[in-house]
């Protein structure tokens, strides 16, 4: 079992490297080149800027038993097809069961911001998005 990390845009990485050195589990962290993350544990891949860039170097090296943090929803889809396991930034966790409601409302969003062109805004991260992240992956990792 290893470690992936979305790091494009990710804003839980110092909270996944204290409980990845924990648990002492490999962690890699995906970013493209306008990121600049520095590393206390795991390993950085930087790629290319580029559509999808990120999601691809990583959906291509990610096994079955993995585990994935990603708040996007395409790449969780794909990760969930090899049957690795899924958490978002907020400690969410995709599932089969799951998966494609929330790729529907995805696209209903979309459809409703090209017609109205209201974007909507995203909610403020809170301090208790922190601790449902820390406290799902910590779980997640010790029941593995």
């Amino acid at each position: 079992m290893r470690i992936f990390v979305d790091g494009d845009g990710c804003p839980v990485i110092d909270i996944i490297q204290k409980i990845a050195e924990s648990h002492q589990i490999e962690l890699i962290i995906y970013t493209d080149i306008n990121h600049n993350h520095k590393l206390n544990y795991g390993k950085l891949i930087t790629v290319d800027q580029g559509y999808q860039s990120v999601d691809m170097e990583l959906y291509n090296n990610i096994s079955q038993d993995d585990i994935v943090i990603t708040s996007d929803y395409g790449l969780a889809a794909l990760v969930l097809s090899k049957n690795a396991e899924v958490i978002s930034f907020s400690g969410r966790e995709f599932t089969d069961k799951n998966i494609e409601r929330l790729l529907l409302q995805r696209h209903i969003h979309f459809k409703e911001r090209r017609k109205t062109g209201r974007h909507t805004t995203h909610k403020k991260r809170m301090e208790e998005d922190d601790k449902r992240f820390k406290h799902k992956l910590d779980n997640k990792l010790s029941n593995n």
